[in-house]
């Protein structure tokens, strides 16, 4: 599967609509986003049924400033709607193979556990 093109339009529901949704951040200008890209497509290719989506922080400013992404590549994941991985830097092929494998592997319940743990106000 290609990557898709993520866009403030868009962003918000495809993390809402994808049970896992990976999104690189990244600008043409940047090299180590250059040399990510072959790894972050060969992935996207070698799971199917995994989201991958990209967003060119040249174009998507207001987007990446709402992430937070003060550095690239930055790699993030959802799961379920939940940001469970955050990470500035590329991977290499091993490493997101095994980040992959991680988060099939969560355990959603106690995530969101957790998460509600963190949120103030709530018991």
């Amino acid at each position: 599967m290609a990557t898709i093109e993520l866009t403030g339009e868009n962003f918000e529901s495809s993390v809402e609509e994808n049970d896992v949704l990976l999104v690189d951040f990244w600008a043409s200008w940047c090299g180590p986003c250059r040399q990510f890209a072959p790894t972050y497509e060969a992935a996207s290719e070698a799971n199917p049924d995994l989201t991958f989506g990209s967003v060119n922080t040249e174009e998507q400013h207001a987007l990446a400033g709402a992430a937070q992404v003060t550095s690239i590549p930055t790699l993030m994941v959802f799961r379920e709607g939940i940001l469970v991985f955050s990470q500035p830097g590329a991977l290499p092929p091993p490493a997101l193979d095994q980040l992959i494998t991680a988060v099939r592997e969560l355990d959603m319940d106690d995530v969101r556990r957790q998460v509600a743990e963190q949120e103030p106000g709530e018991a």
